[in-house]
């Protein structure tokens, strides 16, 4: 009984918690980190092709070491979804990468902030690494290849 009790509890504390940010929040991520590449990528549960791309961005991103690549899955589910079905999605589908939840209601203000061409549609990902300059917005899916090659652009950039 003792045993199966710590392994439920172990279970519990490794599911994935999922913060409530603001854009603002957003904002301060990408530009704590100067020196490393920041991969921000805009989903949902409802949007097919974010979902297809995720394990891709996932698999490449675990090619680096965390003290220079960082990818942040940030939900733009509704607010019934967050946190549990969100969570037990990303458990569903294997989303291991960090999580964030956008609760914001306004896209002609947080879109803006994340990327003055970003019409609000999803996928929509941000590349950036502040400490040489790169920063690239694709708004749509990529593919693998098109995300690998950008990952190691924003690594290459002024060397």
């Amino acid at each position: 009984m003792l045993i199966g009790s710590l392994l439920c509890c172990m279970l519990a504390t490794k599911a994935q918690d999922i913060p409530t940010w603001k854009v603002t929040d957003l904002e301060a991520y990408i530009n704590r980190h100067p020196n490393k590449t920041i991969i921000i990528n805009m989903w949902a549960t409802f949007c097919k092709p974010c979902v297809a791309e995720i394990p891709h961005f996932q698999k490449i991103a675990r090619q680096y070491d965390t003290a220079t690549v960082s990818l942040l899955l940030v939900s733009l589910d509704l607010p019934s979804q967050y946190p549990h079905k969100i969570r037990a999605f990303a458990k569903k589908h294997g989303f291991d990468a960090r999580m964030a939840w956008l609760d914001e209601t306004n896209a002609d203000y947080f879109c803006p902030k994340l990327d003055p061409s970003w019409s609000g549609s999803i996928p929509a990902t941000l590349i950036v690494h502040n400490g040489n300059g790169y920063r690239k917005f694709v708004e749509g899916e990529m593919s693998a290849a098109e995300f690998k090659e950008a990952v190691e652009a924003s690594l290459k950039k002024g060397k």
